[in-house]
């Protein structure tokens, strides 16, 4: 958690979730759902049991 939000690091990068993930999601799904992350005018996490659903993320370095 870094301010009130939900954050993550990968390859050098820090992840910072904007955007809340819905409730109905599993509670660990950071451990167990597939994610990924992907451009389009932003930055948004994916999670392929619910491709319906982006999230809006900061990067940073």
């Amino acid at each position: 958690m870094y301010m009130g939000y939900p954050r993550f690091f990968y390859g050098g990068f820090s992840f910072l979730l904007v955007d809340p993930y819905p409730e109905y999601w599993p509670e660990d799904w950071y451990n167990s759902d597939d994610v990924y992350i992907d451009y389009d005018d932003g930055y948004y996490l994916y999670n392929r049991s619910y491709p319906s659903v982006s999230l809006a993320i900061t990067v940073s370095r």
